[in-house]
């Protein structure tokens, strides 16, 4: 189990909390569940992300058995532990993949944990601050486990359901609650229904009801020693974490995708402090195809490369410069194009690289600058190890999947269609 591309130095006193993230390969509602898209990242990438922004979480686990997920967890900069397959399976609980990812974690890293979060990837909408919420519950308030929980306000109805058998003779009911047994005769049958957290004959108003809380399935934390003697997420003094009611929902069929993906463009919109300003910024480096262009080629009959390039981040770059803020263009391609594009922009270039990661050390080396001072812009894997290097990895509009999970922050533009002039906004604000 490699370390994350981007291991955080811990003071000696800060209590070790790792977020361990299920994500297993086979689903039966939506084939492929932990790798669809929302907000056009994958819901690995999103749990992966959020962890790694939190203020508590040291170090960020999936437990997985399916080798795309563990490349999308990896491209997002977590952990990835091979979940054996006696504990994959649709019966395995979830606290067994925990226990499991601990036990790997503590063996190869050596550092005992002393608390664990359960992240659900299946949760799209989870924040960082929930995240921090229930492990704060533990580590700082001395919960023994924590949930996050949202307000609810509804009427609980339940069916009141009986068995028969052939005869129409009842044989057991449901209308308290109890199981019904099994038979292998028997009917069910629908005898009304009755209230479960009102009485029906009763309707008080919402503030004049106790306040409901619903548990979200998001995100848990629990005291690692406490966690490993229970065999459970809940023991001992179990503290709520109340959540935003607005960003509860969880994935488990095609329908609850579908409203993920409509709600995403409102969920997802950037807040405060989540996008870099020219306090944070020494230097921007740009890749070129994707990024300063839509990725297309044009090839003319003599075999000419023609690429189409957009006035707006010829302006930004331009704003930029003259902000004296310093920047490179670094492209894998050996291409005339990009030597002539760079010329045009004034901007140096170093192209024909194949690890783009060494040259951009070396130029900052060179430079003087530090690397965590960089914003690198991309929209391909073979940028990732340069993101692992900088401190703002940028990915634009219709980048990779894997590359939008591994970024810190995401263009609503396109590459080609002016992501670099809204990059220059960014950083310069009002002032562009």
């Amino acid at each position: 189990m490699p370390h994350s591309p981007q291991d955080r130095q811990r003071p000696q006193n800060r209590p070790t909390v790792v977020a361990v993230i299920p994500a297993r390969g086979g689903s039966k509602g939506v084939p492929a569940k932990n790798l669809a898209a929302v907000g056009g990242v994958p819901l690995v990438a999103r749990a992966v992300r959020e962890c790694r922004a939190s203020r508590l979480v040291t170090d960020v686990i999936v437990s997985t058995d399916d080798a795309g997920i563990a490349a999308a967890a990896r491209g997002a900069g977590a952990l990835v532990v091979r979940r054996p397959g006696d504990i994959a399976g649709d019966t395995a609980t979830s606290e067994a993949a925990v226990l499991h990812a601990m036990d790997v974690y503590e063996a190869e890293q050596g550092n005992p944990v002393d608390a664990v979060l359960l992240v659900q990837c299946t949760s799209p909408f989870l924040v960082r601050e929930d995240i921090d919420g229930v492990a704060a519950a533990v580590v700082e308030d001395g919960a023994d486990s924590a949930l996050t929980v949202a307000p609810f306000h509804g009427f609980v109805w339940r069916a009141d359901e009986y068995t028969a058998d052939d005869a129409g003779a009842p044989l057991a009911r449901g209308a308290a609650g109890a199981a019904i047994p099994a038979q292998t005769t028997a009917t069910v049958t629908t005898a009304g229904g009755y209230g479960v957290n009102h009485d029906k004959s009763f309707r008080p108003r919402r503030q004049d009801r106790p306040q409901d809380l619903l548990e979200t399935g998001a995100a848990y934390a629990m005291d690692a020693a406490g966690f490993r003697s229970s065999g459970h997420r809940f023991f001992g003094r179990t503290e709520l974490v109340r959540t935003d009611a607005a960003r509860v929902l969880e994935v488990d069929d095609p329908h609850d995708l579908a409203r993920a993906r409509a709600l995403a463009p409102l969920l997802d919109a950037p807040r405060p402090g989540a996008l870099p300003t020219s306090e944070d910024v020494d230097a921007v480096v740009l890749d070129f195809d994707g990024t300063q262009t839509d990725d297309r080629v044009l090839i003319d009959a003599d075999g000419r490369e023609i690429v189409a390039v957009h006035r707006g981040d010829g302006l930004g770059i331009a704003a930029l410069r003259t902000a004296r803020l310093e920047l490179l263009i670094l492209s894998s391609e050996k291409n005339p194009v990009v030597a002539a594009r760079a010329r045009k922009l004034q901007v140096p270039v170093l192209h024909g690289i194949d690890r783009k990661d060494l040259a951009l050390k070396q130029w900052c080396e060179e430079t003087g600058i530090a690397p965590e001072r960089v914003l690198y812009v991309g929209n391909d894997v073979n940028d990732l190890p340069c993101f692992d290097l900088v401190g703002w990895p940028v990915a634009v509009a219709g980048a990779h999947d894997v590359v939008r999970g591994a970024a810190r922050a995401v263009t609503a533009t396109p590459g080609g269609s002016g992501a670099i002039r809204e990059i220059a906004s960014w950083l310069l604000g009002p002032s562009l």
